[in-house]
């Protein structure tokens, strides 16, 4: 039984692994992703027994998390894709697991953020003999593609998400 588990649990991991991977190599992230995030959380929260008041909150926790990610990307502080893949992990999340996703994806952004300004300023000669999204990556004055932080921030926060808590209990 507990292997039939595992399939709903690997739904988050794979999918902000694509994001990442996406955002990385095209600066975009496809809305088919986080709403893929979005409707397979339900099935998946049903099938580890997380409680409707639970599944509640998480949502509320998630539109929360969209209407703050729109007024980032309005100010162009976060690109579209970004903010609704945060906000589809956030309500994978739910409140156990939104301040460690926050933390840990600012953390990595930041980190991220400063290795690639210094990529840039030191590796850029290179970059262009890589690949086009590598030359495409290191231009001197592009964006960050923070999908990759947010995968890396879900995946590290997942482990207190209310779906593996409930996978543990079992």
């Amino acid at each position: 039984m507990s292997e039939f588990l595992l399939l709903p649990l690997s739904i988050l991991p794979v999918l902000v692994i694509i994001a990442g991977l996406h955002d990385l190599t095209t600066m975009k992230i496809p809305n088919w992703i986080s709403g893929l995030l979005f409707l397979a959380y339900f099935p998946a929260a049903f099938a580890m027994g997380v409680p409707l008041t639970t599944i509640g909150v998480s949502l509320a926790l998630a539109l929360l998390v969209l209407v703050v990610g729109a007024g980032m990307f309005a100010m162009k502080w976060l690109g579209g894709g970004d903010a609704k893949l945060i906000a589809a992990s956030a309500l994978w999340m739910g409140t156990a697991g939104i301040l460690p996703l926050l933390l840990y994806t600012a953390m990595i952004g930041g980190g991220f953020c400063l290795l690639l300004m210094a990529a840039r300023s030191q590796l850029q000669v290179f970059a262009m003999n890589g690949p086009g999204w590598v030359a495409r990556l290191m231009q001197p004055k592009g964006d960050l593609p923070y999908g990759v932080a947010i995968a890396i921030g879900a995946l590290l926060a997942y482990p207190s998400s209310p779906l593996v808590q409930a996978f543990a209990g079992a």
